[in-house]
């Protein structure tokens, strides 16, 4: 997925909006109106760096003469202490856009990072098999969270409601029927757009095959329950599983030979990763 750079720098400039109101009373306080500075940004703890480029549209934002320059690759392993980038110019325009810089940049990194080591383990049962994401994500950051999740790795569900069928059981039940809600979403569908069902036991497994379903998620079931579906399905549809995926399971779910392993707390629940801006005075 790319990043919709004019759609981002809207959203920026009302995240700014959010944050300086009428204005950056502590800066004006404070710091003379043309001290120059260099920021430092680096990193308190140890992962992988997403976001980089969203940073710099933060502070080219904030004032389109700052400078900033990438000292690290995007989706590169970082360790503890590593300096990330500089951003040089008028000290009050650094200071500024600091917060909402740190805060993307920290969130997608710790996105990146929590993505990289669920790939990792997932790889460990599977060469081959696809760790995605789902729409468990932060209202408005959406676009960015799941750009992070294929810096560190990863791969992209579904982008929205809107471009593919997905049945659940609320929609199963509301349909009269796993067939019944597939032979609707064929007719209402374009030929290109994929159907996906979930489905809770093997016999429902074997509702989706008739019904020709495209993919079929295995919701929250067991190992064992997954390696006989898997078997069922012989290839005649994509196989997803989903539900409680963990870091300690992932791999034995990969082993069962799914096609693909959703994972939403690769954005519902990310812890950010520690990173922080020092400012180092400069002469006038």
């Amino acid at each position: 997925m790319m990043i919709n750079v004019e759609k981002l720098k809207r959203q920026i400039q009302d995240w700014l909006e959010e944050d300086i109101g009428f204005g950056d009373i502590s800066v004006q306080a404070t710091v003379p109106a043309e001290e120059q500075a260099k920021g430092i940004l680096y990193a308190k703890e140890s992962g992988v760096v997403a976001g980089l480029e969203v940073a710099k549209l933060v502070f080219e934002s904030v004032n389109p003469h700052l400078q900033f320059r990438a000292l690290v690759q995007e989706g590169q392993a970082i360790e503890k202490g590593d300096e990330l980038a500089e951003v040089v110019g008028k000290a009050q325009a650094i200071l500024t856009g600091e917060r909402l810089a740190l805060n993307l940049l920290q969130r997608l990194s710790g996105i990146a990072t929590m993505t990289s080591r669920y790939v990792a383990q997932a790889r460990e049962g599977s060469a081959t098999v696809r760790v995605v994401d789902t729409r468990k994500t932060t209202p408005g950051l959406r676009m960015l969270e799941k750009y992070a999740v294929r810096v560190g790795g990863g791969h992209n569900h579904r982008y929205g409601l809107f471009d593919a069928v997905m049945i659940k059981d609320n929609h199963i039940k509301a349909s009269g029927g796993i067939q019944a809600a597939v032979e609707a979403s064929r007719q209402f569908i374009p030929h290109t757009m994929k159907v996906e069902v979930e489905v809770e036991s093997l016999a429902q497994v074997e509702e989706a095959l008739q019904a020709k379903a495209d993919i079929i998620m295995l919701d929250n079931m067991s190992t064992d329950e997954m390696t006989k579906a898997v078997g069922l399905i012989a290839g005649r549809a994509v196989v997803e599983a989903s539900g409680g995926v963990t870091l300690d399971t992932i791999a034995n779910i990969a082993r069962t030979g799914v096609d693909v392993i959703s994972v939403g707390a690769l954005t519902h629940s990310v812890k950010a990763l520690d990173i922080s801006l020092d400012l180092n005075q400069r002469k006038r």
